[in-house]
């Protein structure tokens, strides 16, 4: 199975968690999940990443080495989502998505009302 990550924005704590409690009432795709962390950093990420229920099929090791390869690939990226993490202030999150690639193709294809 291929992996995808990608830092999608920074959003209010509050915000955050209902939006994730809006999608546990609506049909999932399994394979996307979105994380949040208080920290820009590449272990703030991981430690996100292991708490994801791994129900999936997921192999660890290929998420987690995704996220590494993520952020060593995209030091622009990271650098301003970093700036805009902290210039939204304590109260806010930096949200990450990890999704397989059927899963998330499927997901946008949902949302396009594709078949």
């Amino acid at each position: 199975m291929k992996y995808t990550f990608e830092i999608v924005g920074v959003s209010p704590v509050l915000y955050f968690f209902d939006r994730l409690q809006q999608n546990t009432l609506k049909p999932q795709y399994t394979g996307v999940e979105y994380l949040g962390t208080y920290k820009c950093t590449l272990d703030a990420l991981l430690e996100s990443v292991e708490t994801i229920p791994f129900k999936q099929g997921w192999d660890l090791d290929r998420v987690v080495d995704t996220v590494v390869k993520f952020w060593l690939d995209n030091s622009d990226s990271i650098q301003y989502w970093k700036t805009r993490l902290s210039d939204a202030g304590r109260d806010n999150l930096l949200v990450a998505r990890v999704a397989d690639i059927k899963s998330l193709k499927a997901e946008f294809e949902s949302l396009l009302g594709d078949k």
